[in-house]
């Protein structure tokens, strides 16, 4: 046996260590704009309407969920600093096309809308990320590795809108740059940040990013795409076959993961408006409040989930959580006979005209920016006679939404990080780029997946059936992980390398 240096370890963590700011990046990539998409592209393009707004949305998970299984592919076989430079120089370019999508004279929404998509596709390569931990990491490592990439996934979305809002204070006229047609103003400065932040990351894994593969046990090997450090180290053992059914399970656990949670960030929005005739102001800001105060407590969990897993194991903690989140969706279905109150009662009360059938099928994002005509002096609140559900179905109390929130903050991160960590596990010592491409793929799909489905059933069927589904699907994922429990287990224990 090979026995590990100090300094291959010291290597190796520094090397995790810039992993993490790496996936730290890619998150802020994403939400240190989304505040600010919707009115930047209508200053920028007035023909751009709020169902458009979804489409560049969405384009972000689009482009990482084509980029995710090609940089996987990618460094299965090369050294992954060459997908993990050229993935963060490509959000780089994206982030700078993004300051100057108000240049061209026309089509400006769909030089916004490729800026995010491209920016999207250069954070593929977090399952570079995630199969450079898997294999730079044993097995007692490995969990606490993913929940740090997790942790640092989770604070990058909530750092992302708090460095927006201290951007806000340039304006949105700021500064010009003639000579280089650049605006920094609050749209634009962000994305530049953002842009630095790329380089920064790129230089970082120039200087300190070095392949590493540890077995199992912990021991180094060296690896197919080793760039030729550490040539005094085991080959690696991997024979075997990987137990494809329950990566497949996997797969799916995941997709239902993401999915749900998905459809959480979606309706807080329309649904507390409805519920508890909040402003599309009130329901904006206290909603942003709750996420906030969620993506704490997921950092938590993060870190309790560490040692937690080291007593019960992964696949127990899995279960719970999915279990958690079953109650959170539970929680949510309307029990009481007070229903709503109905939008046509206040407009008649303030004699403001009733919202448009066409603005309330809208999708979800929408319903935090209609603008009211100039003439209107006051904006429509509560449950829309339009959706006819409002009329007969009791309203969810503010206190079983609160309660929902704290159990699937509590449940989701918790389902995020053991997913990550027994798929890992099960596929072993082999390059495991292309199946955490497929990973992040099949979360990419459920992200993008989630919005339509609620925003669809929730709109026409109301809060009960679009609830009881979603636990539908929650139950089911829970069966499918009963079936394949005893499969979840690591490669080296499966062909008896070593005790579980």
């Amino acid at each position: 046996d090979v026995v590990e240096s100090q300094e291959h370890y010291k290597s190796r963590w520094r090397s995790i260590w810039i992993m993490y700011l790496t996936m730290f990046l890619s998150s802020v990539g994403f939400s240190i704009v989304i505040m600010s998409v919707w009115p930047y592209l209508q200053k920028i393009d007035p023909t751009a309407d709020a169902s458009f707004l979804g489409w560049i949305i969405a384009s972000y998970s689009i482009g990482q969920m084509v980029a995710s299984p090609l940089f996987g592919l990618w460094s299965n076989h090369r050294p992954r600093r060459e997908p993990l430079v050229i993935s963060t120089a490509i959000s780089v370019a994206a982030n700078c096309l993004y300051a100057y999508v108000h240049v061209p004279r026309a089509h400006n929404k769909y030089y916004m809308l490729t800026a995010r998509a491209l920016v999207g596709f250069g954070a593929g390569n977090v399952a570079v990320v995630r199969s450079y931990i898997a294999g730079a990491t044993s097995l007692t490592e490995r969990t606490s590795a993913m929940a740090n990439t997790s942790a640092c996934q989770a604070v990058g979305f909530i750092l992302g809108p708090v460095f927006q809002t201290c951007f806000t204070l340039i304006g949105e006229e700021g500064v010009t740059w003639k000579f280089l047609c650049l605006q920094l103003n609050m749209y634009t400065t962000p994305v530049l940040f953002g842009a630095l932040l790329g380089v920064i990351n790129i230089i970082l894994i120039f200087a300190i990013f070095r392949e590493h593969r540890v077995d199992d046990m912990g021991r180094q090997y060296k690896s197919i795409n080793s760039d030729g450090e550490g040539s005094d180290v085991l080959d690696q053992n991997t024979e075997g076959s990987i137990d494809h059914v329950a990566v497949v399970a996997l797969n799916i656990l995941f997709f239902v993961i993401l999915f749900v949670f998905a459809v959480f960030e979606t309706i807080a929005t329309p649904l507390t408006m409805d519920m508890y005739s909040w402003t599309r102001k009130e329901a904006v800001f206290y909603n942003g409040i709750i996420l906030s105060v969620i993506g704490i407590e997921s950092v938590i969990v993060f870190m309790v989930v560490k040692t937690l897993s080291k007593k019960t194991g992964e696949r127990a903690i899995l279960h719970a959580g999915l279990l958690i989140v079953l109650v959170g969706f539970f929680i949510l279905l309307p029990w009481g006979k007070k229903l709503p109150n109905i939008q046509w009662q206040e407009i008649k009360n303030n004699s403001i005209p009733r919202t448009a059938p066409s603005e309330m099928l809208a999708p979800f994002w929408s319903l935090t920016e209609l603008q009211l005509p100039s003439n209107h002096t006051a904006e429509p609140v509560g449950c829309p006679v339009t959706q006819s559900w409002c009329l007969n179905t009791p309203m969810i109390y503010l206190a079983q939404y609160i309660s929902s929130d704290v159990l699937i903050g509590l449940g989701y991160p918790v389902c995020n990080v053991m997913s990550y960590t027994l798929y890992s596990k099960v596929l072993g010592p082999k390059p495991q780029g292309v199946y955490m491409g497929w990973l992040t793929a099949s979360g990419s799909g459920a992200r993008i997946l989630g919005p339509v489905f609620v925003s669809q059933i929730y709109t026409h069927l109301g809060p009960r059936w679009a609830f009881s589904l979603i636990c539908g699907v929650v139950v089911v994922s829970l069966l499918l992980l009963e079936i394949v429990y005893k499969r979840l287990i690591a490669f080296s224990v499966r062909y008896g390398r070593m005790q579980e």
